[in-house]
């Protein structure tokens, strides 16, 4: 049901996404559907949760991989992480985040809730960088903003089917750490 409302978000919108739609491509009755989600904004507001909790988990592992490492490392292994959830995981995060159509007030502070938290991750080592001299960018708020930019731009062009083998997304997350380390 969730990966449907999904799927339904992206190529619909908020406004085009009918719980009969949902209901019809889970495979269930709309009365089912009920049972598990008292209405249409129920539905969303969980089916963005549970995008959000993905991503986040995705990059919390990629920073339990890099665990013990400098910053300039574990903001490499997030902005790696980050790439491939927009480029082959999750491609829908783009559409539902990075570019979205107005949203109704409902759903306005939470979608600004949970970008938040997953911006804090980036953020967290990027101070933390900053704070240890390994980054010298000038204004790291900038160049958080940059960097979002580029890898939701990426989310655009970059497709797995053009880049099996992953150095295109290697060469972006080489362009990107130049935000923050230039020598």
């Amino acid at each position: 049901m969730i990966d449907a409302a999904l799927q339904i978000l992206v190529s619909s919108g908020y406004q085009g996404m009918r719980f009969e739609d949902v209901a019809e491509r889970s495979d269930i009755a709309k009365a089912t559907l009920y049972h598990y989600f008292s209405s249409k904004d129920a539905l969303v507001a969980a089916a963005l949760e549970k995008l959000t909790a993905d991503v986040l988990t995705h990059l919390g592992d990629a920073l339990d991989a890099a665990a013990g490492q400098p910053a300039t490392e574990r903001l490499r292994s997030l902005v790696a992480a980050q790439l491939r959830v927009l480029t082959v995981l999750y491609p829908e995060v783009g559409t539902l985040f990075s570019f979205p159509a107005p949203w109704p007030a409902e759903h306005t502070e939470s979608i600004k809730a949970m970008r938040r938290r997953h911006d804090r991750i980036f953020r967290e080592v990027v101070d933390e960088g900053v704070a240890e001299g390994e980054f010298d960018c000038p204004d790291p708020a900038v160049a958080l903003h940059c960097l979002h930019g580029i890898l939701n731009h990426a989310s655009i062009w970059l497709r797995p089917d053009t880049d099996p083998e992953g150095r295109t997304r290697d060469a972006v997350v080489d362009e990107a750490m130049r935000l923050f380390v230039r020598s």
